[in-house]
């Protein structure tokens, strides 16, 4: 089955001769949670801005879905959810009139976009924020309606980067959880980025990414019988030793 997601020998410099990402190849299976790990500067937001085409990859190839991203960007774009690490909901307008701007970016009519508001709330226990305009929410809620919105066109590939930054330990596995039964029960393929060990659970797909380069890939089984460790933290700790 084509994969939801494929890194194929992608590489990017910001400044000429230091390469943030220097031939990175990886796969997203479909219905899969597959987090990104690595330390900060690893390059993974570099490759996240890649991937949802803030930036533009010279080298090598992103494709989202079976559809090449660099020509067919929007039909790529439209099939996948985003959640960038920094907050982008406007602080000034209700949760429902923030789904509605996203809704209607998609091309979703009156209709639907009230059928989706009304799911996409309720699978994340949040109806109730509704009416309430973002600036009055707590950091653990304005980014449940950022996954909501990310959710409103029933993306089949969502891209998550650093999602849980600055929240307390609750919001933070509230969230966890949330994308975790996105995947087992609706088949959505996740990319999470994080440098957080305890956000990835058994059965999770890990890339490890440590200056620019994947240094393993696969399931956590995989990863521990490559470098010979017996713990994730081992793992990782031995994967992006200097």
């Amino acid at each position: 089955m084509t994969p939801a997601l494929a890194i194929e020998g992608v590489s990017f410099a910001y400044v000429r001769d230091r390469r943030a990402l220097d031939g990175i190849s990886l796969t997203v299976p479909r219905g899969s949670f597959t987090a990104l790990l690595g330390p900060n500067g690893a390059g993974k937001t570099t490759l996240m801005a890649l991937t949802t085409r803030l930036f533009h990859a010279r080298e090598g190839r992103i494709i989202v879905c079976g559809l090449d991203l660099a020509r067919h960007a929007c039909a790529a774009l439209a099939r996948m959810g985003v959640v960038f690490q920094r907050p982008t909901l406007d602080e000034d307008l209700s949760v429902r009139q923030n789904l509605r701007y996203a809704a209607a970016l998609h091309g979703l009519d009156r209709a639907r976009t009230r059928e989706r508001m009304q799911a996409v709330l309720a699978r994340l226990g949040i109806e109730a924020l509704e009416p309430r305009v973002v600036r009055t929410l707590s950091g653990g809620e304005r980014r449940r309606v950022e996954l909501a919105r990310a959710l409103m066109h029933e993306p089949e590939l969502l891209v998550l980067d650093e999602p849980t930054v600055g929240l307390d330990i609750d919001s933070r596995r509230a969230i966890v959880e949330h994308v975790h039964d996105l995947c087992r029960r609706d088949g959505v393929a996740v990319l999470w980025t994080t440098h957080l060990i305890d956000e990835i659970e058994p059965g999770d797909r890990v890339v490890v990414l440590h200056r620019g380069r994947v240094r393993a890939q696969g399931t956590l089984e995989e990863i521990l019988s490559c470098t010979q460790t017996s713990s994730l933290a081992q793992a990782y700790a031995k994967l992006t030793a200097d």
